[in-house]
């Protein structure tokens, strides 16, 4: 699909998509504001920014934002002070300003297009983003406009893009899940979701199918540090991350999306919630420091504005 679109046709398949799909976006890919969450997110941080990471942001700017889960975990964390959220999506930013208020916190919100920022020069001190670039029509141009709003020294933060070899690796496990979906719900009791035979994620109409078509690229390490370097970004490093724990998930996930959510016991969710957990753990002491950034799922960014 990449490059047989027109940008303007992918900014506006993403706003529908994200808009329909923001109500239940939380539940959908599990994303929690408390311990769990936290600990998730400030992981991914440590793997991008190292020591910087303790010594805190002044003022902070989330592109894609989405429902506020980086962000707002980061706040409540104290990493971040003063938080600026933007997305192309106002249905996102409407629930990610739900979530700032249920949880007392102060964030600023704005409905924006990544490759033109509505920011003067040089006025954050970070900017950051999960699984987000993958959506954009040109990424070079998106992490130009990152390094203008930057101050000189300021950072780039983005984690959750998918790899071009572990995108491809995923779809195995995924395959696995159809395939094997029918056996698990007999085996656990579970009905088919609505309008689907043995697998998909039966989000049906009304915007969610448009979600085949919101991603546009999945990159190979050297093109998204030449996307980075290009926009004029120093100390670039792109490393992997997750390989276990991914192959783990999409099958899980998979067989999930393929029951009634009502008919799925708490056990077999607690299972699959902590194997995943302790499959990050694996991947993180043994494997990603070990292995090529190529052949896991996601990629994870950082530069500097000299």
């Amino acid at each position: 699909m990449e490059g047989l679109r027109t940008a303007a046709a992918i900014r506006d398949v993403n706003t529908r998509y994200h808009d329909v799909a923001a109500a239940g976006y939380d539940v959908k890919w599990g994303i929690d504001f408390g311990e769990v969450g936290q600990a998730q997110v400030i992981g991914k941080m440590r793997k991008l920014l190292g020591p910087d990471l303790h010594r805190g942001f002044a003022r902070s700017l989330e592109v894609g934002a989405g429902t506020g889960y980086f962000t707002l975990n980061l706040l409540r964390a104290g990493v971040l002070r003063e938080a600026v959220c933007t997305d192309i999506s106002p249905g996102m930013l409407a629930a990610c300003n739900a979530n700032a208020r249920r949880l007392a916190l102060s964030v600023e919100t704005t409905v924006a297009d990544a490759e033109t920022l509505p920011f003067a020069d040089g006025n954050f001190d970070l900017v950051l983003g999960h699984a987000v670039l993958h959506h954009l029509p040109d990424p070079t141009r998106a992490l130009s406009e990152f390094r203008r709003v930057l101050r000189p020294g300021g950072r780039i933060a983005f984690a959750g893009e998918p790899s071009r070899l572990g995108d491809r690796i995923a779809a195995v496990p995924k395959r696995g899940a159809g395939a094997a979906a029918p056996l698990w719900r007999r085996l656990i009791g579970a009905r088919p979701v609505s309008g689907v035979n043995g697998g998909g994620d039966g989000a049906g109409g009304g915007g969610h199918d448009l979600e085949p078509f919101v991603d546009v690229h999945a990159f190979t390490a050297p093109e998204l540090a030449g996307h980075a370097r290009a926009a004029g970004l120093a100390d670039v490093r792109v490393r992997g991350e997750e390989l276990t724990a991914n192959w783990f998930g999409w099958f899980n996930r998979g067989l999930e999306a393929s029951a009634d959510p009502d008919d799925v016991p708490m056990l077999w969710r607690r299972y699959a919630f902590h194997g995943y957990l302790l499959l990050q753990r694996v991947d993180e002491r043994l494997l990603e420091s070990r292995l090529p950034p190529a052949i896991f799922y996601n990629l994870l960014l950082t530069g500097r504005r000299g």
